[in-house]
């Protein structure tokens, strides 16, 4: 009997401590998510304080709290520079707190930082970072790809032109492992759909003057220029292009990772009638729309690309995960993102591979002529949906070490 209460005694105090670990489930009461990003150089346009605002507004969307704790948005400004991308996550790891890392950076910033998410078992989400070796020969289980990749980007841009009977190119490329991996991709579809790269050039990250990249690609009568870059250097490429008047020569130019600003860039006149495929458009649907005009409405009326969507994304299904799993633990998350398909505004059932791979489908855009664009950022034609499996690096050619083990 004296067994019995004795028992009864010690339970109340049992139960406390078991309700205080469940409690504490989520670490400091606080999930702190990373994003991590060029905020003022040549990539901030793309991304930078676009993709923090759709940032924010996934958290707000969320109700602002998850599992009844606070979610904190910390924002950084990499600079472009690996040593201070890997300096800012190191302190947000080690002593802030932070819970999952976003990121648009630069590719060798991006790789780095994701071997830190795994050392410390953290996720580690690419809404931007284009390198393809964050599912392949660098990859880990705590990496997501939730845009575009380096090899998705080349194989549905020289698929493009080669169907509209191009079969001449040249390249011009940014000087660093972005634009060498968007190169060597590229060279090995043109020659597999039977075309022929003529020739190639490397200009360095943030240059303001591509006269003389443009020329010789000019110089060389190939039927497609195709820009390997990204932000303020594709911008500053378009527009000089267009000054050059090389595409009313009767050359495409064109890039590898179009996006919308670039076209706002090129002009209508001048990008009329390219063809390519593209992950996200602000005006495909309703639901696009609806979201994309809060987000205008907070951007000085710039519509988002498919960056700034896919940002907006990864932290949704981020935060569903954590309340999924009741808990902020890293392995646990990551877990729920990968057993959870992706559904928000943009995506409907799309399921997250092994890798890290989100599976989502892309969409045949064809650039308005002028004429035909009735508003601002009224520029695409959306045709056909291409599924998946047609667009992304199968899963035994990524050579993920992981996965063998």
């Amino acid at each position: 009997m004296k067994t019995i209460r004795s028992l009864q005694a010690a339970l109340p105090a049992a139960l406390l401590v078991l309700g205080g670990a469940a409690q504490a489930q989520v670490s400091d009461n606080v999930v702190r998510i990373g994003f991590l990003a060029d905020q003022s150089g040549p990539y901030a346009s793309n991304g930078g304080p676009g993709s923090e605002l759709a940032i924010r507004m996934a958290v707000e969307d969320f109700g602002g709290k998850v599992a009844g704790k606070a979610i904190e948005v910390v924002v950084a400004d990499d600079q472009n520079k690996p040593d201070v991308g890997l300096t800012i996550a190191r302190r947000w790891l080690d002593l802030e707190k932070v819970d999952v890392i976003v990121t648009g950076s630069a590719s060798s910033i991006a790789l780095g930082v994701a071997n830190l998410a795994r050392e410390y078992k953290k996720p580690f989400i690419a809404a931007g970072t284009a390198t393809a070796d964050l599912t392949g020969k660098a990859c880990s289980p705590m990496n997501f790809q939730f845009v575009i990749d380096t090899y998705f980007m080349p194989k549905s841009s020289m698929q493009a032109l080669l169907q509209q009977g191009v079969k001449t190119f040249f390249f011009v490329a940014v000087d660093y492992a972005y634009g060498a991996m968007l190169a060597s991709e590229s060279q090995r579809f043109v020659e597999a759909g039977g075309g022929k790269v003529v020739g190639s050039v490397k200009h360095p990250l943030g240059t303001t003057d591509f006269s003389s990249f443009l020329l010789q690609a000019q110089a060389s009568k190939a039927q497609a220029i195709v820009l390997m870059s990204s932000g303020a250097d594709l911008t500053n490429a378009l527009k000089q292009a267009r000054e050059y008047q090389i595409q009313q020569q009767g050359q495409i130019v064109t890039s590898t990772g179009m996006t919308i600003n670039a076209v706002a860039a090129m002009g209508l006149d001048v990008a009329q009638g390219l063809r390519y495929v593209d992950p996200f458009y602000w005006d495909r649907d309703d639901e696009s729309r609806a979201w994309s005009r809060r987000f205008m409405a907070r951007h000085k009326g710039v519509a988002p690309n498919y960056l700034q969507a896919g940002a907006y994304s990864a932290t949704l299904h981020y935060l569903k995960a954590v309340a999924a799993a009741g808990t902020d633990d890293g392995p646990a998350v990551v877990a729920k993102m990968k057993a959870t398909r992706v559904n928000d505004f943009q995506m409907k059932n799309v399921a997250i591979r092994e890798d890290g791979q989100v599976m989502r489908p892309g969409y045949v855009v064809q650039i308005k002529a002028p004429g035909d664009s009735k508003s601002p950022w009224d520029y695409y034609k959306v045709g056909s949906e291409i599924a998946a499996a047609q667009l992304w690096r199968p899963l035994a050619e990524g050579q993920c070490e992981f996965l063998k083990k």
